[in-house]
């Protein structure tokens, strides 16, 4: 069984040796690079979560995912003369009108080696991509940025972009639960004691699968009724992500119940580093019940369990929800930047436009 001390360069060097015989495309050299496609989802897989920053985004999950919801999607891999890696690419791509959007999520992942050579990397992916003037490419590291990778969007003249949402709230897990509960405001910890003391109020982990696909059908219906009562919509599609969720180990799905009654659920996922806190709905039950402070308390004991360094709470916004900052931040005040959207166009007039556009939406 490969373990998480091997290197990514070892993994995937033996990986692709095995394969390439198979390979479903020829490798496309550029700049003194080999970019090549894999379409294997264990050797994908291994890849990615063998790198440091391996995460959900740039899995084979989550381009299953959005290949359900219209996107295309391509999976490469960057290499050097002596075929070591340097990165992983997983890229998804769609028209609207005559413009092409190339987006990228939780990476690209660079090597220790592909960091030193991070801007040849970039550039090696975006001939290969051959993007035209109408068309856009947007990368958004989702927590996964090192420094090489951000000298290389800024070097190629990626335009950053921030907005609210792009912050969050960590919660520092090195220190140890009594750590994470001394810096936690008083009236959290009140309520958080008060749903621990509450006969009526229980919450499990959903382990079996079976039991995870009616967990997450229940999600839907919860999130639905949610979306109607608070008056926003989203993008996510509960039906596309449902198996996916269910089946993936590094989904981790709390249920919390008030008298037997399914107040709450909550779905997070797991990396090597971090829990992060991606999904919930309940009913107004749960609001006077502490149903959500429970949940988000055994999310933070299953993260420590784990080994993570770090519980991120999920995307804030204060101005436009004030109730929820009010809530994740009685766990924790750091708050901090999650990261920044870098979009590019070869057509200046239109990387400008459509930077602008990111931040009014």
């Amino acid at each position: 069984m490969l373990t998480r001390t091997q290197t990514t360069t070892g993994l995937l060097g033996w990986a692709v040796r095995k394969k390439r015989a198979n390979a479903a495309a020829a490798d496309h050299l550029t700049f003194g690079l080999n970019v090549g496609r894999i379409t294997d989802s264990s050797e994908w897989d291994a890849a990615v979560w063998s790198h440091p920053r391996g995460n959900i985004f740039s899995s084979w999950l989550w381009g299953e995912y959005k290949i359900r919801t219209g996107w295309q999607v391509h999976r490469l891999t960057i290499r050097d003369g002596a075929d070591d890696l340097l990165a992983l690419v997983q890229y998804h791509e769609r028209t609207r009108g005559p413009v092409r959007i190339v987006r990228m999520q939780g990476g690209p992942l660079l090597t220790e080696k592909g960091g030193r050579q991070a801007e040849r990397c970039l550039q090696a992916c975006l001939d290969y991509v051959k993007l035209g003037r109408l068309d856009l490419m947007l990368i958004d590291f989702e927590r996964s940025q090192c420094s090489s990778g951000t000298s290389a969007v800024l070097a190629r003249g990626f335009t950053p972009v921030v907005t609210p949402i792009r912050h969050t709230i960590d919660v520092d897990l090195t220190g140890g639960l009594r750590r994470v509960e001394q810096q936690m405001e008083p009236r959290w910890r009140k309520v958080l004691r008060r749903a621990e003391r509450t006969p009526s109020l229980s919450s499990r982990f959903v382990e079996d699968v079976e039991e995870r696909l009616a967990c997450f059908d229940a999600f839907g219906v919860l999130y639905d009724e949610l979306k109607m009562r608070r008056g926003f919509s989203n993008s996510f599609d509960c039906t596309a992500y449902r198996d996916l969720a269910a089946r993936d180990p590094r989904h981790i799905f709390v249920e919390v119940r008030d008298e037997g009654e399914l107040v709450l659920i909550r779905i997070a996922h797991l990396t090597a580093e971090r829990c992060t806190d991606f999904l919930t709905a309940s009913t107004d039950r749960a609001r006077a019940s502490g149903a959500a402070t429970l949940a988000v308390w055994r999310l933070i004991e299953r993260a420590c369990a784990e080994g993570c360094d770090v519980f991120d709470h999920g995307g804030i916004d204060p101005a436009a929800s004030r109730g929820v900052y009010e809530f994740k931040r009685g766990l924790s005040q750091n708050v901090v930047l999650s990261g920044l959207i870098w979009v590019y166009s070869p057509t200046l007039l239109l990387q400008k436009a459509a930077a602008v556009g990111l931040v009014a939406r």
